[in-house]
């Protein structure tokens, strides 16, 4: 049968929405009729089992390593984090980097943005998919978002210097978990760390849980200042809500109006 246009690009959006969702390969090579399963088969478990597979104590405990991450892998991040004394260098290390899974299905590493002599860092939490292409942080609807908030209090990205919590896109803009986050970390810290800034402003739950190591939800961190110590740098932050937040939650813009109000006041004590 002849496939029609129309047909193609049904198959074609699909695949890329497929893409987009972080689907990238198949389990097997011939796909699998879950409906045609035979309906006879056992609901219920023999009431005995040959000795050959019955579970012994020598049998090796299932690992989880998607909840806890691979001890060396940290470790190597941390090798590597501390040994670049240079952004440029540090992103490098990044790149050669291969003890974060998010990397493989990555199509960019997203490091950072801004002016890395900026007194101000901003640190979001991970690369959606148009900053995963562009391999920049904020860009697209949320970007442009940003770049009005920081507007309003005179400030542009050529006066702050961004970056995310992880610098590669979790498939299908998922929640990265505390595994992803624990192997990533100590290249965000060496960023602050040679950066330096006086403030750092969070921007959503994920990089204020992170950075200022709480569970509380972003709603009550926000707005509140905080002394902090990240690696071997000390400065002082405020957590604020996320600029894709705001695209669903219009309605919550005052409460980031008064958070960069807040930073407004506290970088006229910078002069």
């Amino acid at each position: 049968m002849q496939e029609s246009g129309n047909d193609i690009g049904i198959m074609r959006a699909a695949l890329e929405w497929y893409s987009a969702m972080g689907v990238d390969m198949a389990l097997s090579d011939e796909p699998v009729d879950r409906f045609a399963a035979p309906a006879s088969v056992q609901k219920t478990a023999p009431a005995s089992m040959p000795s050959s597979a019955q579970t012994t104590t020598d049998a090796p405990a299932p690992t989880q390593t998607h909840m806890q991450p691979e001890v060396h892998n940290v470790e190597e991040a941390k090798a590597l984090a501390a040994a670049a004394t240079t952004l440029d260098a540090l992103r490098e290390a990044m790149d050669g980097f291969e003890g974060c899974p998010l990397k493989h299905r990555a199509t960019n590493l997203v490091f950072a943005a801004g002016n890395p002599d900026a007194d101000i860092m901003l640190v979001g939490e991970a690369p959606g998919r148009e900053e995963d292409m562009q391999g920049a942080p904020f860009v697209g609807r949320s970007g442009e978002l940003l770049d009005r908030i920081l507007a309003a209090i005179g400030l542009n990205r050529e006066k702050v210097f961004i970056a995310n919590t992880l610098p590669w896109r979790p498939p299908g803009n998922r929640n990265p978990t505390p595994a992803e986050t624990a192997v990533c970390l100590p290249f965000l810290v060496r960023q602050v760390e040679l950066v330096a800034p006086k403030v750092i402003v969070t921007m959503g739950g994920a990089a204020s849980k992170t950075l200022l190591k709480t569970e509380a939800g972003i709603l009550r961190l926000r707005g509140k200042w905080k002394d902090i110590e990240v690696g071997e740098h000390s400065c002082t932050s405020i957590a604020t809500l996320h600029p894709t937040y705001l695209l669903s939650q219009p309605a919550q813009k005052a409460l980031v109006w008064r958070d960069m109000l807040s930073l407004k006041a506290k970088m006229a004590t910078f002069e």
